[in-house]
This record gives C-alpha cells, sequence and structure tokens, in this order.
C-alpha cells in the first residue's frame, strides 16, 4: 500500500510540474494567495531568482509547498523567464467544538487535538481529522469502552473557513464477568488479587468502577501480580499468556491469565561491582539484600535506589545502579551483583525560575539550599523544594534539571511554581456554633509585593467578641534568615452572651519579636510585648471565685510585660496539606516583675504525619499546656469561701490567674464538645459564692441553671487522625477528609490531674480552603463524657470565614 501511494503520490507532482525545458528563473509570481502571505511561500520554496529550473527541481519545489500543509493543490507553470506558481489554501479552522465527552475532560482533549495540528486558527487537513478519529477511538478503548463512536463533521464557512464538529458517542464501559488467575498453587485467589484495580461486579463496584474493563488497569494489575511473587522469593515467576475476550455486544469482558509460579530462591551472595566511588562498606549498609534472605525483588529496587540516591547527592546526578541476578535453577539460589555507573561529576550551572510572576526572584533563592557553581545535590534539590513548598506562596513546585548543551559536566536547575492568591482584600460574614456570626474585614497580604514580607490588618465582630489586629513580619532581616516582627492588637469580650464565666475584658497589646534559625529544620522565637487588661466581674453573675481573686489582687486593670521564648523543628513536607514529617514545639510566657500579676505559661505540642500507602496518611498530635505564679506576690486581702476551697488568704501566693487559663473542647480541640467547655466548672449560689455543680452539670440555685466553665492552669490534649483519600477531593490542597479520635481535658492545676477525667471523642471530619476562608465541619460523638457534659455536647460543628 506504501508503495502505491508513493507512486501515485509522483504521478500528482509530475502533472502538477509541467514539462518543460530548463530554464533560468528571472521572476517568480505566485498566484491563488489569499490569507498566506508571499513572503511565507518564499521561505519554503526550494528555488530563486536566478536558479535554473529543471523538471527535479520543480517536482522538489512542488513537494516542498505540499509538506507545509497550507496547500491542497499546488501547479508550476512559465511565462517566458517567469515561474508561475499557482496555489490552492488549504481551509483555516474558525471553530472547533466538541460534543458528548464524559470520559476524558475536554482540556485534555483539545491539548492532544492541538498536538495533532487541529485546533482553531491552524489550517485545516482532512488526513489529521482521520488520525483524530482514530486515536480518539484508541483511547476510549484503553478504557473499556467498546460502544464509543466518534463522528467529525466539517462545515464550509465563507473566506474559506471550516467548522469542526466532532460528536462522540462514549457508550458504557465493558463489565468485566469474569477474571480468572490459572496457575497459582502456593497463595489463593484473593491473596493475590487483593491489590487488583480490576474485578468483577460487586457491591462497592458503583464507586471504584473496579469492574469496568480498561487495558491500563489489567496491564498494572499483572505487574502487580509479578510484583506479589517476586518479592516473595519467586525470582522465575511469570505470565505465560493473557486472554481478553470481549462479548458480541461488547459490554462485557472475560479475562484469564495463565501464570508460572515457579520455586523459592534464597540469595546466595551479594556483589557490588563497576566504580563504586564511595568505599564499599558505606554502600553496603545501604544494601537490603542480604546472604541467605529470601530473594525479594523490592528490596533489590530499594537498594537500587538507595545507592542512586547518595551519589545523586554528591554529584552523580546520573548514575545507574543496574541489579543483575544470576539464578542458580538446580540450588535454587540467586547470586545478586549491582553493577554501579556513577558517570560524571556534575554542577550546577544556572538556577532559572519559571512561574513567579508576582514573586520576586531573590524569594525564592533565599529558600534554595542548590546553589549555582557548587556539586549537584539531590539532597539539597529535595530541600529547597520542601522549603518552597512551606512558604504558602505555591500551589505546585517543581525542580528538574537538564544538561548543558555540549558539556557533561554541568546542569541546569530549573524551578517551576505555580502561584497561588498569598493576599486578600476581604470584607464578610462568618459563622461557628460557638461565636455566632462574625462580621470581619481585612487586608492581608503573605508575600507583599513579591517581597515573602507579610502583613495584615483586620477587624472582627462576632455576638460576643470584637477585635482589630494589625500585624507584619519580615522574614530575612538579615541574610542569614533572621526575622523581625510586629503585632498590634485591641480586643473586648464580653462572656455574657455565652456559656462562658460571665465576665467582661478589654486588652491593648503590643509585641515583637525575632525568629531565629538554628538549622534547616529548628528555629527560635523571642519576643517582647505590653499589654494592658481591664477585667469588669459581677457578683452575683460572675462566679465568686473570680470575683474574689479580683479583690484579693486588689486591681480592675492588670498591666503586664511579656517576655516570649519559643523553639520549633519542623520537618513536614508541605504547609497547607502535610503528607509526611512533624512538628515539635515548645513556647513559654513570661509575665515579667514589675506586671500586676507575675505568671508564666508553658505550651508543647509534638505531631508527626505518616504516609500509610493508599493516599492514606496518619496523623498523630499531643499538646500541653501549663501555667503558674512565680516570685514574692502575695495577696493584700483575704477574700473568698473557705467551706468550698475557694479562699484567697492574705499574705498567701498569688494564684494562675484566671483570665490567662487554658480552655478544651470545640472545633479545634476536643470535638463533639462545645467549645472551651470541658473542665472545671462551678455554680453561683443564690448567695453570690461559688458551689459545686450537681453530678448531672446543674446548678441547685443561683444566676445559672447550668455550672460555667472557667477554665485551668493545666491542660492535656491528644488526637489521631487518619486522611483518607476520595475520589472527588484529589487536590488535598484545597479539601481533606479525615477520621479522628480525640482525647483531653482541662484541670485546675497540675496537681488536679486526674486520667480518669479525661473526655473522649470520635467522628469524620471535613476540612476545606474555601474562597470566603477556612471551612471545618466535624461529625463527633463523644464516646467517653459524663453526665455533667450532655448539656455542652454537639455532634455537628463547623466553622467558616476568618478565624480569631
Amino acid at each position: 500500500m506504501k508503495r502505491i501511494a508513493a507512486l501515485l503520490l509522483l504521478a500528482s507532482l509530475s502533472a502538477n510540474a509541467l514539462a518543460f525545458e530548463p530554464f533560468v528563473v528571472s521572476d517568480i509570481r505566485i498566484d491563488g494567495l489569499n490569507r498566506i502571505s508571499a513572503g511565507t511561500v518564499y521561505n519554503y520554496l526550494p528555488v530563486n531568482k536566478g536558479d535554473r529550473l529543471t523538471d527535479e527541481e520543480a517536482a522538489r519545489a512542488i513537494r516542498a509547498l505540499y509538506d507545509t500543509k497550507f496547500f491542497s493543490d499546488v501547479e508550476l507553470s512559465r511565462q517566458g523567464s517567469i515561474l508561475v506558481i499557482k496555489v490552492v489554501e488549504r481551509p483555516s479552522i474558525a471553530k472547533l467544538s466538541l460534543r458528548g465527552n464524559k470520559d476524558i475532560k475536554e482540556e485534555d482533549l483539545r491539548k492532544g487535538l492541538k498536538e495533532i495540528g487541529l485546533s482553531e486558527g491552524e489550517t485545516f487537513d482532512r488526513l489529521s481529522l482521520d488520525r483524530v478519529q482514530q486515536e480518539l477511538i484508541r483511547q476510549y478503548y484503553n478504557r473499556g469502552k467498546y460502544n464509543v463512536s466518534v463522528d467529525p463533521h466539517v462545515t464550509r464557512l465563507d473566506r474559506n473557513r471550516v467548522a469542526i464538529d466532532i460528536e462522540i458517542r462514549e457508550g458504557k464501559a465493558a463489565k468485566i464477568k469474569q477474571l480468572n488467575i490459572v496457575g497459582n498453587t502456593a497463595f489463593t485467589d484473593k491473596q493475590i488479587r487483593d491489590d487488583f484495580e480490576s474485578d468483577t461486579t460487586n457491591w462497592m463496584s458503583w464507586y471504584s468502577k473496579d469492574d469496568q474493563y480498561s487495558r491500563e488497569k489489567l496491564s498494572g494489575d499483572l505487574e502487580k501480580l509479578q510484583s506479589y511473587y517476586m518479592d516473595r522469593g519467586y525470582a522465575d515467576f511469570g505470565v505465560d499468556s493473557t486472554q481478553v475476550t470481549i462479548a458480541p455486544d461488547k459490554r462485557a469482558m472475560y479475562i484469564a491469565a495463565s501464570i508460572k509460579e515457579g520455586e523459592i530462591y534464597t540469595v546466595s551472595d551479594v556483589h557490588l561491582l563497576g566504580e563504586l566511588i564511595l568505599p564499599e562498606k558505606t554502600l553496603r549498609q545501604l544494601v537490603f539484600v542480604k546472604k541467605g534472605d529470601t530473594f525479594n525483588r523490592a528490596a533489590v529496587e530499594a537498594t537500587s535506589d538507595s545507592i542512586k540516591a547518595i551519589l545523586a547527592n554528591i554529584g552523580y546526578a546520573y548514575a545507574k545502579v543496574t541489579p543483575v541476578p544470576k539464578l542458580d535453577k538446580e540450588k535454587r539460589t540467586v547470586d545478586m551483583t549491582f553493577f554501579i555507573e556513577p558517570g560524571q561529576r556534575v554542577y550546577v550551572r544556572r538556577v532559572v525560575f519559571q512561574g513567579n510572576t508576582r514573586t520576586e526572584d531573590d524569594v525564592l533563592r533565599r529558600e534554595m539550599r542548590q546553589l549555582e557553581g557548587t556539586v549537584y545535590s539531590q539532597a539539597a534539590v529535595d530541600r529547597s523544594k520542601i522549603r518552597l513548598q512551606r512558604l504558602g506562596y505555591f500551589k505546585k513546585v517543581d525542580i528538574d534539571k537538564q544538561r548543558v548543551p555540549g558539556t557533561q559536566d554541568e546542569v541546569d536547575v530549573t524551578v517551576k511554581v505555580e502561584e497561588q492568591s498569598a493576599g486578600s482584600l476581604m470584607f464578610g460574614v462568618g459563622y461557628s456554633q460557638y461565636s455566632g456570626v462574625i462580621l470581619n474585614a481585612s487586608v492581608s497580604q503573605n508575600n507583599f509585593l513579591g517581597t515573602g514580607d507579610s502583613f495584615s490588618v483586620g477587624a472582627e465582630h462576632s455576638s460576643y467578641y470584637s477585635r482589630i489586629t494589625a500585624s507584619y513580619y519580615n522574614p530575612y532581616l538579615t541574610d542569614n534568615g533572621i526575622g523581625i516582627g510586629y503585632n498590634a492588637t485591641y480586643s473586648k469580650t464580653d462572656y455574657g452572651n455565652t456559656d462562658f464565666a460571665n465576665y467582661e475584658n478589654s486588652t491593648k497589646a503590643f509585641s515583637t519579636y525575632l525568629g531565629i534559625p538554628i538549622s534547616e529544620t529548628d528555629g527560635l522565637r523571642v519576643g517582647m510585648g505590653l499589654s494592658s487588661n481591664k477585667i469588669n466581674t459581677y457578683p452575683g453573675v460572675t462566679p465568686q471565685v473570680l470575683v474574689d481573686y479580683q479583690n484579693a489582687i486588689g486591681n480592675k486593670t492588670v498591666h503586664s510585660w511579656t517576655g516570649t521564648l519559643g523553639w520549633n523543628h519542623d520537618t513536614r513536607n508541605g504547609y497547607w496539606a502535610p503528607t509526611r514529617g512533624g512538628l515539635l514545639s515548645a513556647n513559654t510566657e513570661v509575665a515579667l516583675p514589675g506586671s500586676t500579676v507575675q505568671y508564666w505559661k508553658f505550651m508543647g505540642e509534638a505531631n508527626h504525619y505518616w504516609p500509610v500507602g493508599g493516599g492514606f496518611v496518619l496523623y498523630l498530635d499531643g499538646q500541653v499546656g501549663y501555667g503558674d505564679t512565680y516570685g514574692n506576690q502575695t495577696y493584700s486581702r483575704s477574700f473568698g469561701d473557705p467551706v468550698n476551697g475557694t479562699a484567697f488568704v492574705a499574705g498567701q501566693p498569688y494564684d494562675f490567674p484566671f483570665w490567662e487559663n487554658f480552655y478544651s473542647g470545640g472545633v479545634r480541640d476536643v470535638r463533639g464538645f462545645q467549645d472551651n467547655t470541658l473542665g472545671p466548672k462551678v455554680c453561683i449560689g443564690a448567695s453570690g459564692t461559688s458551689s459545686t455543680p450537681n453530678a448531672n452539670g446543674t446548678c441547685s440555685s443561683g444566676y445559672y441553671q447550668y455550672a460555667q466553665p472557667i477554665g485551668g492552669a493545666f491542660k492535656v490534649l491528644g488526637t489521631a487522625q487518619v486522611f483518607i483519600p476520595l475520589p472527588f477531593l484529589k487536590d488535598v490542597n484545597t479539601a481533606r477528609v479525615s477520621a479522628f479520635v480525640d482525647v483531653g481535658n482541662a484541670f485546675r492545676n497540675y496537681q488536679a490531674f486526674d486520667a480518669s477525667e479525661l473526655r473522649a471523642s470520635a467522628g469524620i471530619a471535613l476540612q476545606w480552603q474555601a474562597p470566603i476562608g477556612p471551612l471545618i465541619i466535624n461529625f463527633a460523638v463523644p464516646i467517653r463524657s459524663k453526665a455533667e457534659d450532655r448539656h455542652y455536647e454537639e455532634r455537628i460543628q463547623f466553622t467558616f470565614g476568618s478565624q480569631f
């Protein structure tokens, strides 16, 4: 067929090139051009003025013009010594529409069509349209849709244009009716098919689509089958044959695979050959295949990857490690050889940034640990990627290396980023079940003018809370990464409309701090601050223990100047949705001598993320908070109820201030309980004295029916959470779903801690970075609680909008 087509083309070219005596071309005239310029034709034409034109040259000229795909017909003639070229332009594609495609996204289809040359504005070629039709049918066949039909319709328009409408009828995917593995004796069908993506119809198929046949899925399943056996010692395992049969109606598939299990092999010896570069003793530590072990292909691949990784860290970016197994079928042993080819050591010539339209190059460059002019290091590249991801400025970060043309020892490192909005101007309404309606307005920018500095100014108001804040942080005050920040806050709180202890406070505060890096993963934060807090309590309405404390210290307005010291060890691999690594932090705040009340608070947290396979991520978190007073401050007057043990006696040291207490429970704490309602509670007696609530949390007399939470100086919290991959939530940087168990509570002080008083809950949670702000929805069921908690239990909790 190819030979016939070639002869037909040759005959066509000969017909279009009229036979004439060779002549010298004095001029060239082109007839028939409409959209295409004459200059474009001249660029492709292999004939120029002054050339001698022969029949062979004329045929070559026609071929060159046909190859441009601009023309459907080309004809050469002469008028004296003038070469006349008559062309018929192919129509241009004015409109390209797709209909009926559901299984393949339109953007993916258009991208593939453009690569073939079929897109709006391009020249129309019928052969390209035929190729597109066949390619689309092939892609749908690979997805198991054998009833697919692809019908292109071409409509002629004016001015030599066409409109192309591709109508796709996908049909139904063929279902797997039988899937048989023949020849397995060592393992059951269930064992070897446990990880298969393909399966016969079952009760979960409506969700997993595992009964829909796909050639790619089957190929992957057979690879998994081979890995299953070879990871368990069957080094000579093989798939003898695979047979896929389709029913006449193209709706049912019957699959059979015949396998040869072979025998279990053990490793007789392990050799490292080639150019080792590093001492063999060092490389041996990276070998996961040991003499006498059962053969395991996964361990072989892990060994190759580990050796390549350590060589890449010292400049051998293109190292090859080839495992060569030598099987002794009589002894059923494998002699393993790893042949190492490090290649040439490479250096980084240039680091190039792409995609950062707003962010300055310097902001990215200062996070890079792979520097120009130094030996290439994969570890430094990986660390650079993590640091860029944790900035929070980018949706996606990719780092590639390319050899410098003409060299063998230089590469360019290209950092490709996809920026996301790092700032907002927001006027909105939020809501939480605890705070009610939240009105907020804010201007924030985490990457101010692309410099990496952050600032925010905001105001919030809810049913019990109002606040105005302003903050600024420069993460690179110095070149070595010392940052400086400032915070200013004014807030006013009226707890009279909540289940909290009823009192008011208004606070003015200013602080400044330094962020000091210690290592790649560790940093210190040192700060100083001033605050003034006016507290109003109301006898008979506010729990008497709080009124008595305020009277005992003799001040309604509390002044503090504080010092803060924090440390954190951060190995997380992401900003919003990490999947591995963790955070250790310890923070201490001290109200220094000269403050109305001298106290200290400690907050510690340890958490970690582990990918556990299949897209699942395990997250464990533990938190502890503790506060106390220090120094020689004593009460000047006595107040309180000595009968109930709440007296404040003149001459005794100050207790921890109640306005600094820790609370437990809520959307971000022990879920399933209202915000800040777990922990110590008191009743307001008829005479204004504090009293202990009943077992069910109610008060026998007084202003409130239920006891009021007052918090405590000691708090513990533990969380176990599993993030669940869902097909409709593929972008974990936007939304995540998890199952969780929370345990925790707040206590009056450390001495009052009692494990039997810990509360627990379990449930599921959705976290979504919505345009209006973070959205959290929890469904939680308390699994460890007491009768006194019933009033504060919440099964469904949600909050959205700006949070404080």
